[in-house]
């Protein structure tokens, strides 16, 4: 992966934990910054399980971007799931 990818990553994975944190049903109790760093850790991820099947990662992709997408919304659900609720006292 280039810088420019490294970069990009980034940047949408503002995107895409903001968009995963919506697909995921039910209210999350993570703060904004984890879900911020669920979202770049889901488009690493992502962008790697799309190159393990081949798809063409650069630039955007719509398969790439699903990829990204699916992952982050499942680590939204697990870290939600696990992270300790401050309300529940």
């Amino acid at each position: 992966m280039t810088v420019t990818g490294i970069i990009t990553a980034i940047v949408f994975g503002l995107i895409i934990g903001a968009v995963a944190r919506l697909i995921v049903p039910g209210k999350q109790s993570i703060p904004i910054w984890l879900t911020i760093i669920i979202g770049i850790v889901g488009a690493f991820i992502g962008t790697f399980i799309a190159q393990a099947f081949g798809r063409p990662t650069g630039g955007w992709n719509f398969w790439e971007t699903i990829f990204q997408i699916v992952v982050a919304a499942i680590l939204v659900w697990l870290v939600a799931r696990f992270y300790p609720n401050r309300s529940r006292t």
